[in-house]
């Protein structure tokens, strides 16, 4: 009984992970709204909770149900990774943007307020 109710807890999370996988894979990026924060939270949940169920599992003897359902989980998770990276990079991008501007607004010609200040020799 307590086989049947872990095999059944391990399809349930896998298939959690595969629908958040999923749906960060198709809403990184075109989603303005998209909380990649969030997703990873609930992606992290997911992969917690499975080490847990397998944590005393021998994977000799794991279903072949599960290891087809990784093996399509791994080819998923090496898209993931890649459009985080993707999305990361352009983060990143957009701040050296914005760092830039103001760099470059302070360098205008204008005086700062240490510039005024003078020593009292």
């Amino acid at each position: 009984m307590e086989a049947a109710s872990n095999d059944y807890r391990i399809k349930s999370v896998l298939g959690r992970l595969e629908m958040i996988i999923d749906n960060e894979n198709t809403r990184i990026g075109a989603d303005p709204e998209f909380d990649l924060k969030v997703s990873n939270a609930h992606k992290s949940r997911c992969l917690y909770e499975l080490t847990m169920l397998f944590r005393d599992t021998d994977p000799r003897q794991m279903s072949t149900m599960y290891v087809d359902q990784l093996h399509g989980l791994k080819k998923k998770l090496v898209v993931n990774q890649q459009r985080v990276e993707a999305h990361l990079e352009a983060v990143r991008a957009v701040a050296d943007i914005l760092k830039n501007a103001v760099q470059e607004a302070d360098g205008d010609g204008t005086y700062s307020q240490e510039q005024f200040r003078y020593s009292d020799s």
